[in-house]
Formats: C-alpha cells, sequence, structure tokens
C-alpha cells in the first residue's frame, strides 16, 4: 500500500515533463527497474557519500527519531550506460534498519530497491511532495524535478529519499 497526497498526484499530472521521466516520478516502485526497463542498459549506482552522521533537529523531525540518533547518510547517482537519469539522497535511522539491509547499505553502491526486494521485507512508500525547480545545477542543467518520501516498515519511517531527475531530452526514450 502507498500513501499518495493529493497535491503530489494534482502536480505530477500537470506538470510539462517526458511520460517515461513522468512515470519514473510517479513509480512507488523502483526507479532503477524501470530506467533498465526503458533504457535497456543496465543501471549503475555511483556513491558520491556515505557516512553514519546524529540527526540533527531536521533529521528527527522528518525521521522521527530522538535527536543524535545515528543515521545513515547516502548519496548517489543512478547511470543507465554513462547517462546520469537521478541523483538520490537517503536518510535511515540505524536502529530502524533490520540486519540484512544495513549491511546491504552499507556496501554502498547496491539500489536500494534491490536491497528491498531482496530483503523480503513488507514495505511501502509514503510520498511527500514533488516540484520542479529552474535554479538547480545538478546534472549541468537549469530545469530539475524533485521528489521526496518516506519507505515505512512496520508503521515507523526505515528510510526518507530525495530523488532529483534532470528535465531535458534524456527521458525521450
Amino acid at each position: 500500500m502507498t500513501f499518495v497526497n493529493s497535491e503530489f498526484l494534482r502536480d505530477l499530472k500537470v506538470f510539462d515533463i517526458p511520460t517515461c521521466l513522468r512515470v519514473c516520478a510517479g513509480t512507488d516502485g523502483s526507479v532503477t527497474f524501470l530506467l533498465e526497463i526503458m533504457t535497456r542498459k543496465d543501471v549503475s549506482v555511483v556513491t558520491e557519500a556515505q557516512h553514519i552522521v546524529k540527526a540533527d533537529t531536521e533529521m528527527s523531525s522528518l525521521l522521527k527519531v530522538p535527536e543524535g540518533s545515528d543515521v545513515n547518510y547516502r548519496l548517489v547517482t543512478l547511470f543507465a550506460g554513462d547517462i546520469p537519469f537521478v541523483r538520490a539522497l537517503s536518510l535511515s535511522p540505524i536502529e530502524r534498519m533490520p540486519g540484512n539491509i544495513r549491511q546491504d547499505m552499507m556496501r554502498a553502491d547496491i539500489p536500494i530497491g534491490k536491497i528491498l526486494r531482496n530483503s523480503g521485507i513488507e514495505t511501502r512508500r509514503d510520498f511527500d511532495n514533488i516540484n520542479i525547480t529552474d535554479d538547480d545545477p545538478i546534472f549541468d542543467i537549469s530545469r530539475v524535478l524533485s521528489r521526496s518520501y518516506h519507505i515505512v516498515h512496520d508503521n515507523n519511517t526505515m528510510m526518507w529519499i530525495n530523488e532529483r531527475f534532470p528535465v531535458d531530452e534524456r527521458w525521450n526514450l
């Protein structure tokens, strides 16, 4: 089950973006899996940063954990072939990750969708927001679609994820 707030869905429907991007931005499943289907290429995960941080006030509120809790901070880019399609930041409270998921997350270059699928645990994605910015320098272009959501397990946030997608012709697949 996925929680989709009505504003998220309304906004996604009105954005002037390529259909393949609309599908990836609206999925409640694995973006990596969709990219592999759409591009017919293997998708690689390039880790830009990964480390354990202490939850500050903002993270504490976002993840519903006490300030000072250990949080896995992970920033990756998903490439299909040599083309970057998604930049994703994930924040995961260490105390809420089952052991097998924690181990795979620490190995860095495994997509989260694959980690969850291999773990066999029940999760849902609760969408927070989606927007398009015209002044975001990610991907060396200015127009970027951003979405954020929580991955929930046992009614607790196991991960908070923000994904950014370039809005350009690379999605005309």
